[in-house]
């Protein structure tokens, strides 16, 4: 009798031994799993290109030793629009393109529609160009209508989220950002796409409401840039003022229990910055002032506010890419008279928007985002050299980009986060 107690006891200590181990390898599996997830980062043959295509350097070097990766997450590759450069911007398909791409940041523009609902569109009056509206009935609600007894019916068409309910946005699809206005006809003006992009991933995109990319957001794992769009409506519209529009963007992270210090808001208007620091402080510590720079002349008054960001409480500072470089006597890319001042102010910085520009090896003087560095800018290549005078000589905390692999590539093989 007291061999067979022994016996039970034995085989009691041996099953919860085996639970235990089970239970471990449970737990250990979840971390797998979880490290598999975080770890799922595939980048396509486009940032190896880039690197191959750049020429003989130290830098080229370094870069091509990364080839095998490990690929991870990082908050250095910001999704511009998701992963606008093949994808329809501001798609659920575009955000999740951006997500596997390592993108750590992803980016919804923020607008509203007629009945004060947000959603993200990079601007309140662009559905004639990143939907399939005009091919729908809600066509007839289009502020400005295509105007048939015309030669070119589609040259001052528009159509706003402000015309139409969340209920009817939702039923859009989003196709790439592009439209012919001196087409003759609909499907001339639809088809339309630039031609280093694709309309390869455009039959169906699905387009979100704010609160559904917040909630496809956390589900990717990935921290929110919300940009808070200038309307194209007047102020108040039906009684929504500027700065109930600026909470109510505010309001959707707080409602879907995002912590504040996921969430980036943007804003081109001062005011906007100004409310969230002041009435959403945990929000607008970290509230990104976008700047809207557009040509050399812009750049001295820019540069002379500065300190004065500082003062007002901004951190983070967002001009372009080409404000933040410029070529020295040698035709090499070096941090610009902004740059500098902005790190001497004590703001960060964050750029956009790299892989925006098409070909470069046939970029002119007249590219937006290397306007001030084209005579460096001989390869696509070159692409990784311009992304590394932002991250080592400027130290920008972040990109945005049209492509977030290329991004996530460089800053994987640089060890930042």
């Amino acid at each position: 009798m007291n061999l067979f107690k022994a016996l039970l006891t034995i085989a009691g200590v041996m099953t919860a031994l085996s639970t235990l181990a089970a239970s471990s390898n449970m737990k250990d599996d979840g971390h797998k799993n979880r490290w598999r997830s975080e770890q799922n980062v595939q980048l396509g043959p486009r940032p190896f290109f880039l690197v191959e295509d750049m020429e003989k350097s130290e830098l080229k070097s370094t870069l091509q030793q990364c080839s095998e990766g490990p690929f991870y997450k990082t908050d250095f590759s910001i999704g511009h629009r998701g992963a606008a450069l093949q994808f329809p911007e501001h798609t659920q398909q575009s955000y999740e393109a951006a997500a596997r791409m390592g993108a750590g940041i992803v980016e919804c523009d923020v607008t509203f529609t007629k009945d004060k609902e947000l959603v993200c569109r990079h601007s309140q009056c662009d559905l004639e160009t990143t939907t399939n509206i005009l091919e729908t009935n809600l066509a007839r609600k289009c502020s400005v209508q295509p105007d048939l007894t015309s030669d070119t019916p589609y040259i001052n068409v528009k159509c706003c989220t402000s015309d139409i309910t969340l209920v009817e946005f939702k039923t859009l699809k989003g196709k790439m950002d592009a439209g012919n206005r001196n087409a003759k006809t609909l499907e001339e003006f639809l088809n339309a796409t630039l031609g280093f992009r694709t309309d390869l991933y455009s039959a169906a995109g699905t387009v979100l409401s704010h609160a559904e990319s917040i909630e496809l957001f956390k589900t990717l794992g990935v921290k929110m840039t919300p940009e808070l769009k200038a309307p194209s409506v007047v102020m108040p519209f039906d009684g929504f003022t500027q700065q109930a529009y600026a909470q109510k963007m505010i309001n959707e992270y707080k409602l879907a229990g995002v912590k504040a210090k996921n969430v980036y808001p943007q804003s081109f208007s001062l005011e906007d910055i100004s409310y969230w620091i002041t009435n959403e402080p945990a929000f607008g510590q970290q509230a990104v002032f976008l700047e809207d720079l557009n040509v050399p002349a812009d750049l001295p008054t820019a540069i002379a506010r500065l300190p004065l960001l500082a003062a007002e409480g901004i951190k983070i500072v967002a001009p372009p890419m080409w404000v933040l470089v410029t070529l020295d006597v040698n035709n090499k890319i070096v941090p610009s008279e902004y740059a500098i001042a902005a790190k001497a102010a004590g703001l960060d910085i964050i750029t956009w928007t790299l892989e925006r520009s098409g070909l470069l090896k046939n970029i002119s003087g007249n590219s937006f985002y290397y306007q001030s560095v084209t005579d460096a800018i001989k390869t696509d290549g070159d692409t990784m050299v311009m992304l590394d005078v932002l991250a080592q000589d400027v130290g920008v905390l972040g990109i945005f980009s049209d492509w977030p692999a290329t991004v996530t590539y460089y800053a994987n093989c640089m060890n930042l986060n």
